[in-house]
């Protein structure tokens, strides 16, 4: 099964909560999703006026066997979450300085497509920098195990 993760997503924000969310999608997104063919760059979360949560951003390649009835690549997909999980997300990210990203996605084993949202903060550049030194530090160490 496929499953697709937004990396630059831990390097970007430090992730306090995840939450694991349906996603409505249309028969060639399901496809493209089972052949690997999506990309999280620049995808977030956001609430409608309507209290709903979607992720935007999110390219699902077209499928490569479908007609006229392709879907939009970048189109806005509707995320399934309980009201009481959506009305704690939506009064914690009413809080200065939190954001929903969307961190992985992946098909369950019913078949259905799940997509893993994190409530993170932003890193600053120094947070940036201890990231990078601890991610060659372990390099290093797991070079000198061989």
């Amino acid at each position: 099964m496929a499953e697709i993760k937004n990396r630059s997503a831990y390097f970007e924000y430090h992730i306090d909560e995840q939450y694991t969310a349906g996603i409505v999608l249309t028969g060639t997104e399901i496809k493209s999703l089972r052949e690997g063919k999506a990309s999280f760059n620049d995808a977030y979360c956001y609430f409608s006026a309507a209290g709903e949560l979607f992720v935007k951003n999110f390219h699902i390649s077209e499928y490569s066997h479908g007609t006229y009835a392709n879907h939009d690549p970048l189109r806005e997909r509707k995320l399934l979450l309980q009201k009481r999980e959506l009305r704690k997300l939506q009064g914690r990210i009413k809080e200065r300085g939190y954001t929903l990203v969307p961190l992985r996605l992946f098909i369950n084993e019913k078949g259905l497509a799940k997509v893993v949202i994190g409530l993170a903060k932003g890193k600053k550049v120094h947070d940036k920098r201890e990231s990078i030194k601890q991610r060659e530090a372990e390099r290093e160490i797991r070079r000198h195990y061989k």
